[in-house]
């Protein structure tokens, strides 16, 4: 996947620029890094327990891909169109205005900290699992990896999309090398333990069916990575929708075969619970020795994750910068082409989610998501409105039905999760509701901020 070419200048930000070397490969390495980490590995085993039952597991998955499909319709409109870095932040921005473009981009820089702080996590554990020298090192480990991608970041765009690429490559490399174990191996008996949980049915099935939608939008979420590196991007028109759309059926691919390889040796019932179903299909192949396999691949294909998702959270916060919307020393690039102060920043706040568990990360910001989804989707409506006589390089398939449709799944699992989630989603909404005075207050201290420094 090369990635570069004869750097040319975008928008200035402080002393440096950010740099327009990207194409599709990265597009494609950066989105599939972001996506395919912790939740592929944890989640299956939280989504079988609350539903047991092979066609509700996969439908599911299906439910979630499907909308995930829908929501990529309009991205590629949108992120064709406004070929900026930054993310969600630019769309709500250009199409709802600046308190519209701060809750998306703050939620949305938030919640990819949190993103990289979980699969952290993650890699901690099983690393620590793998090494008895870090054993009970878990947050250590987390924080080590954390700091390590930033510092790569730190020096350059060409490293941090190199590591990127060779990454995303090796991790695709070994989840199909682990289908193709399972598939065509025989099978020798585990020890695990059947789940006794009955199939729910009415409201309780509704229940579980939310909240395991939770779990696997969490872990379907990334999709649309390349659009935070919109203004990196060589020729957006073209290649931001190739970069989504590649995207999206690599990751169906993928998590499609991983569940429908660990189903063929391990009943959704035995992995129900788990929170690592691959290892126990692994261990029905290669017995004892299945389990460290399996968690070795797990590392190697944490890595990419974590460093798709820390490059993308700095260029929200530096969108926000940008645009007067935070305080503009975090606007500055270095030679590199690297938002530093936003990188930097974006580190701290991964570093302090990494204090808390996996599972309840995973739980707050899936609403976190779906939130700035249908606030993109409603500004695709008012874009088509306001900018019909705009040059637009691709359009979404089956306007304005299939974006109306993507909306309304938007909207019917928001309120579905408020009613069957009472512990984490209400802190979604409670974060919302009280960005009004953030916004107003940040607004006010990032003019004062950009006035002092334009002093001469």
């Amino acid at each position: 996947m090369a990635t570069t070419s004869t750097p040319s200048p975008t928008k200035h930000a402080g002393r440096g620029r950010l740099i327009t070397t990207l194409g599709v490969g990265f597009g494609v390495a950066v989105a599939i890094g972001n996506t395919i980490g912790a939740g592929i590995v944890r989640t299956p085993g939280e989504i079988a327990a609350l539903l047991p039952s092979t066609w509700l597991y996969f439908a599911a998955w299906a439910a979630g891909g499907i909308y995930m499909c829908l929501g990529a319709l309009q991205f590629a409109e949108l992120g064709a169109l406004l070929p900026q870095s930054g993310g969600q932040y630019n769309f709500a921005r250009a199409a709802l205005g600046d308190y519209a473009g701060f809750i998306v981009g703050w939620s949305d820089w938030i919640s990819t900290a949190g993103s990289f702080a979980a699969v952290s996590i993650v890699f901690g554990e099983y690393t620590s699992d793998i090494i008895p020298a870090a054993h009970g090192h878990v947050r250590p480990l987390a924080a080590g990896v954390i700091l390590l991608f930033a510092l790569l970041q730190w020096k350059s765009m060409k490293v941090g999309s190199g590591v990127q690429d060779m990454t995303t490559i090796l991790k695709a490399v070994l989840f199909l090398a682990v289908v193709a174990v399972c598939f065509f191996h025989s099978a020798t008996p585990v020890t695990a333990v059947a789940s006794k949980a009955a199939v729910p049915a009415g409201w309780p099935l509704f229940v579980s069916f939310i909240v395991a939608l939770q779990a696997v939008i969490y872990t379907y979420d990334g999709w649309y990575g390349v659009v935070y590196f919109g203004g990196e991007v060589r020729n957006p028109g073209r290649d931001i929708p190739r970069a989504i759309f590649g995207t999206v059926l690599s990751v169906l691919a993928i998590y499609f075969l991983v569940n429908a390889a660990v189903v063929h040796l391990v009943s959704v019932r035995e992995f129900a619970g788990s929170d690592f179903a691959m290892g126990i299909a692994a261990r029905r192949v290669l017995g004892a020795a299945g389990d460290n396999f399996i968690r070795v691949v797990v590392v190697v294909g944490l890595l990419s994750s974590i460093n798709a998702m820390e490059m993308a959270t700095s260029r929200a916060l530096y969108a926000m910068s940008r645009d007067g919307l935070f305080f503009s020393f975090f606007a500055r690039v270095n030679a590199g082409g690297i938002p530093a102060p936003s990188l930097w920043l974006s580190t701290a706040v991964g570093l302090c989610f990494a204090m808390f568990s996996f599972e309840r990360v995973a739980a707050i910001l899936a609403s976190f998501f779906v939130a700035d989804y249908a606030l993109s989707f409603v500004s695709l409506f008012v874009l088509r409105r306001r900018m019909p006589e705009k040059d637009r390089p691709h359009r979404a398939y089956g306007y304005p039905w299939t974006t109306s449709l993507a909306l309304a799944a938007s909207i019917v699992f928001l309120i579905g999760a408020l009613a069957s989630d009472r512990e984490n989603t209400p802190l979604t909404f409670l974060v919302l509701a009280a960005s009004y005075p953030v916004y107003r207050a940040l607004k006010w201290a990032s003019r004062r901020s950009a006035a002092r420094e334009a002093l001469p």
